[in-house]
């Protein structure tokens, strides 16, 4: 034991990223295994909801394991939204929205070898993003044929847009809080809510690293440029869409929500006279905004 604790990562920012990586990872794990195992059983071993219910469980197992490190973001848009309301530094954004990204492309590159005779077998060795039988939306997000690109833009903003708006709640001690180790499981089943009711448009992303991870992937596997210049370019929409869509539902909740909530007590352990010096400790303010960090 005490050998492996000398392993022990000593940087906090390297041990963050660790986390958000494993944690990106076992979420597309999840999610993109259940695509795969849909899609190339031609729907006999499994269905639609199933990939909404393995991305849910995906959420709740990295969030699990991951909550006491970063608060489990585990999405680029998440942490973006923390940064513009200053309830995470702007300097985790990079490294943090790079790790998802990079747990995301590795954890794709595993589906496909786990999955891969299956895949080749469904598509006869063509690997394509239209027809039949393509097998690019077992990885990333594509659209429905009929959707126009602006249509699609909205849904993502709109979508990521209610998952920071419900989830921004859960930790909140002067509303209605979830307790603190079922907060994983209540934002499972909000993903599980808005894949179900929001990701027939467009499969319903609502996080950047879960979709240019794979997207990049597919490039250099073989998929090819096609999964970027297909549909009139519309690899941007779950890029960009959810990052507006993220700040636009934590401002909502800011402004219908928290602005009116009552005023927070003062902490027991720090006295009156010091907290209207404007000395309040750092660690203090940042323990209050741990619980509202456990976010998809």
């Amino acid at each position: 034991m005490m050998k492996l604790r000398s392993l022990r990562v000593r940087n906090a920012l390297v041990r963050e990223c660790m986390a958000e990586f494993l944690g990106t990872f076992i979420l597309l794990l999840f999610g993109c295994s259940a695509a795969a195992q849909v899609k190339t059983s031609g729907e006999t071993k499994g269905q639609f909801l199933s990939v909404n219910m393995a991305f849910s469980v995906g959420v709740m197992s990295a969030m699990y394991l991951t909550k006491g490190i970063t608060g489990a973001h585990l999405n680029p848009a998440v942490t973006l939204s923390f940064c513009v309301v200053g309830k995470a530094t702007w300097g985790r954004l990079v490294p943090y929205s790079l790790s998802q990204l990079l747990g995301a492309y590795v954890a794709s590159g595993l589906v496909y070898m786990i999955y891969y005779d299956g895949i080749m077998h469904f598509s006869g060795g063509v690997l394509t993003v239209y027809g039949p039988n393509e097998t690019a939306s077992i990885f990333a997000t594509y659209p429905t044929e009929y959707m126009t690109l602006g249509r699609s833009f909205l849904d993502q903003v709109v979508a990521t847009g209610m998952l920071m708006l419900c989830i921004l709640c859960l930790g909140e001690k002067r509303n209605t809080p979830a307790p603190p180790e079922l907060i994983p499981a209540v934002v499972a089943v909000i993903v599980l809510g808005i894949s179900m009711s929001m990701s027939g448009n467009c499969g319903g992303a609502i996080n950047p690293a879960r979709d240019l991870g794979p997207r990049l992937f597919t490039l250099t596997a073989g998929w090819g440029t096609e999964v970027f210049t297909c549909y009139n370019y519309w690899f941007w929409v779950p890029l960009v869409g959810p990052f507006i869509g993220g700040v636009l539902g934590t401002f909502m909740y800011m402004i219908f929500i928290e602005l009116h909530l009552p005023d927070p007590d003062p902490p027991e352990n720090i006295s009156p006279l010091f907290i209207i010096s404007g000395k309040e400790s750092l660690t203090t303010q940042q323990n209050g905004l741990e619980l509202k960090a456990a976010h998809f």
